[in-house]
């Protein structure tokens, strides 16, 4: 082990804790316009696979709507989006409950996104290396495209960012992250902000 990664979870403690201090009012404003805009739980939970495959519980502001349609399905992600989720998500505040995910170990600041249970039958061997590190809030993936690349070159960036991360390369994500953040870089401003679901890239 890379004696940065050691430093680098005592790093991301203590900053977490420091953020949730400093954000503590805005999450609490975000709690009380998600309860009056929509029915529904405030935060997201889903489950994600984390550092080794481990599965763990990803904490989000939620950001849509629970309706369904006729035969009791969620309806389209665009029709769903709400006017505070749309806002939450343009300013990143929809992630900051994920400072709770930091301070239990599950997440990084910086690291490989990580992404639904469903896809990890479908990597390649490369590709599921983007496992190894613990997984991030923004990652060389986010800041070198986001959802305006396709999965393969995203996963690329990921296994490469395990292959070279250093401090000085979070630091740079760091300062990337708030610069595209601040203009909207590396979104693709459709009327969907979602990447289409990963299909099977095995045979590709």
């Amino acid at each position: 082990m890379k004696p940065y990664l050691v430093v680098k979870k005592g790093i991301d403690w203590f900053i977490a804790l420091l953020m949730i201090f400093l954000t503590s009012s805005i999450m609490i404003a975000a709690t009380i316009v998600i309860k009056i805009g929509s029915k529904g739980p405030i935060l997201f939970r889903q489950k994600r696979p984390g550092k080794n495959g481990k599965i763990f519980t990803v904490y989000k502001f939620r950001t849509m709507s629970l309706e369904t349609d006729q035969e009791g399905n969620l309806l389209p992600d665009i029709l769903r989006m709400t006017k505070v989720g749309s806002f939450l998500r343009k300013c990143s505040i929809d992630e900051l409950p994920q400072l709770f995910n930091i301070l239990k170990g599950d997440m990084s600041f910086i690291g490989p996104r990580p992404l639904l249970v469903q896809y990890l039958e479908h990597y390649t061997e490369e590709q599921n290396r983007r496992h190894e590190v613990v997984p991030g809030i923004s990652g060389w993936a986010q800041v070198n495209g986001r959802n305006t690349i396709s999965w393969e070159e995203k996963f690329r960036y990921d296994v490469w960012y395990v292959d070279h991360i250093s401090f000085m390369l979070d630091m740079k994500i760091v300062f990337m992250t708030i610069k595209n953040v601040l203009v909207r870089e590396g979104i693709n401003n459709s009327q969907n902000d979602t990447m289409p679901m990963f299909s099977n890239s095995k045979s590709v």
